[in-house]
């Protein structure tokens, strides 16, 4: 994948407020790529993450899961970031999505 279309997500994902959270797919139509959720999240992964001001713990599955472990250097840091932020979650251990994602 091209730098520019990484830029690109950083871009959006930049935007998402605190407390808020956005799906891999919800930003990929916003960047004009309805079918390249799966790069957002390879870009994602490539992020430079908070030290690079891209909170890319705030971008998770469509059904309120999140990233697999080993994304932000252990199982529960991307819970730890967002509950820290306030973003509570259902039963299931997924975001509750009605109430936390972002309306961009």
């Amino acid at each position: 994948m091209d730098e520019g279309f990484f830029q690109r997500a950083y871009d959006i994902v930049r935007q998402i407020p605190q407390g808020r959270v956005a799906t891999y797919g919800q930003i990929a139509r916003m960047m004009g790529e309805p079918r390249k959720a799966r790069f957002v999240g390879f870009a994602m992964h490539s992020s430079p993450g908070m030290a690079g001001g891209v909170p890319c713990h705030r971008v998770v599955f469509k059904d309120g899961s999140l990233a697999p472990g080993f994304a932000f250097g252990g199982p529960n840091e991307q819970r730890r970031m967002l509950d820290a932020e306030g973003i509570e979650f259902l039963p299931n251990g997924k975001v509750d999505m009605r109430r936390f994602q972002w309306e961009a």
